[in-house]
């Protein structure tokens, strides 16, 4: 049933650009304004709620998997090309706002990361699920 995923991926990639459309010209845009996220948060809620029910088989998790790993990364590109030549074309200050927010993100992270309290890394985790798998497994 991988095509029952692919078709959950089109219909979310359907009403998304349609939301999408329709925000752009509620804003005044004529542009889509946020279809592919909203298409993204459709697939992963709709997902969720096929798992929680439990009619998200496996053909159906694999179709979704596959298909939306390819398409985020393929509609990012794209949007991000198209983006990247209308802020060059412009001016400068669309550049400078850029920049600034990177470094303003970037700032947050370390900031968040130094106030937040230790965690413990991928690699400790499963050290200690394999010890008590060891222990559970020896007794």
């Amino acid at each position: 049933m991988t095509i029952s995923g692919v078709a959950l991926l089109a219909i979310c990639t359907l009403i998304g650009g349609f939301l999408g459309d329709l925000l752009g010209a509620w804003l005044g845009v004529k542009a889509n304004v946020g279809g592919v996220g909203i298409a993204m948060m459709l697939l992963i809620a709709a997902r969720l709620w096929l798992a929680r029910r439990g009619a998200l088989s496996v053909g159906v998790e694999s179709g979704v998997g596959f298909w939306g790993a390819m398409y985020i990364p393929i509609v990012v590109a794209m949007a991000a090309n198209q983006n990247v030549v209308a802020a060059v074309e412009s001016g400068p200050m669309v550049v400078v706002a850029a920049i600034l927010t990177v470094v303003a993100c970037f700032a947050a992270v370390a900031l968040i990361g130094r106030l937040s309290s230790a965690t413990e890394t991928m690699d400790e985790i499963e050290a200690r699920q394999n010890a008590a798998r060891a222990e559970g497994g020896a007794a």
